[in-house]
């Protein structure tokens, strides 16, 4: 039987998919001292057990990440048969290779740390891989990254009329989510791409499919400043959207990212509670809790 534990970024993530699961949840204690160390005690008796260690690292990522190595060790010094390291948004993605000369490689980094950690596999959400193929690449323990795009497609079903709607990606790097949350609602996708008008002038437009009097929905995997969510929306009502929905299933939300994306005219705003939000309207916690009964 797996058992669930929550770091402190994912308490109550931890808590819904322990009951949608039915998988025991063991409790932690976990604080800061003041001189900003932390402590980390495991409230329960894990050997021989097998856990899933659901910790997401948004917004505070490296004090996160610590408590996650921390706990995982821990578990395996005391006995824990199998640690499953959930990590629902992934940090320092972005940072795959070295851009500049001296760059520390952000991912390369933290992936060992991770595999350091004494995790025996690793679990995400819709992880940022831009350069990357598969998250196999990644790890040099099994890792499977999963998508959380087909219970947006579904929310959106369930809780707009869309009239005639069509998924834009902003860029092509989010047509795989475009084209996967299409598939679920069965309509048309695009993405959005720049025709340059004149030397000065730059047009962002569809590739396409033309968006006149139609419900968009524009898909990507991470709203963090909500610059190219904002400008994606300006530019899809100016070309006669009737309604443009901006969704996303890590919504990081930057300093006033959602008020910079309303003012640009959204409709609404969604996303997963990967990064608790204000709009973090779709759990994923029933996909994760279906990923781990197959690791079972």
């Amino acid at each position: 039987m797996l058992n669930v534990i929550g770091g402190s970024a994912s308490t109550y993530l931890a808590y819904k998919i322990s009951r949608v699961g039915q998988f025991p949840i063991i409790p932690i204690e976990s604080k800061v001292f003041p001189d900003g160390e932390r402590y980390v005690r495991v409230l329960g008796d894990v050997e021989g057990k097998r856990i899933a260690l659901i910790q997401s690292m948004y917004r505070n990522p490296d004090s996160y990440l610590i408590e996650f190595i921390f706990i995982s060790r821990t578990l395996k010094e005391l006995g824990a048969k199998e640690v499953i390291g959930v990590i629902p948004y992934f940090p320092y993605a972005r940072q795959d290779t070295r851009f500049n000369p001296g760059e520390a490689v952000s991912l390369d980094i933290v992936s060992r740390l991770i595999e350091e950690s004494n995790v025996d596999k690793v679990i995400t959400v819709d992880m940022h891989l831009h350069r990357y193929s598969s998250i196999k690449e990644v790890f040099r323990i099994p890792a499977e990254n999963i998508s959380a795009v087909d219970e947006i497609a579904r929310y959106l079903a369930n809780n707009y009329k869309l009239e005639s709607p069509v998924i834009i990606g902003p860029d092509e790097e989010s047509e795989q989510w475009a084209k996967r949350a299409a598939s679920v609602l069965e309509c048309d996708y695009d993405v959005l791409e720049k025709r340059r008008i004149s030397a000065e002038e730059v047009e962002i437009v569809p590739r396409k499919v033309s968006v006149k009097g139609r419900d968009v929905v524009i898909v990507d995997d991470i709203i963090s400043t909500g610059g190219t969510m904002a400008e994606a929306i300006k530019m899809l009502l100016k070309q006669g959207a009737r309604r443009v929905i901006g969704a996303c299933t890590h919504a990081i939300l930057a300093g006033n990212a959602l008020e910079r994306i309303y003012r640009a005219g959204a409709h609404d705003v969604i996303a997963t509670d990967t990064v608790p939000s204000p709009i973090s309207v779709v759990s994923v916690a029933e996909l994760l809790a279906k990923t781990l009964r197959e690791h079972d």
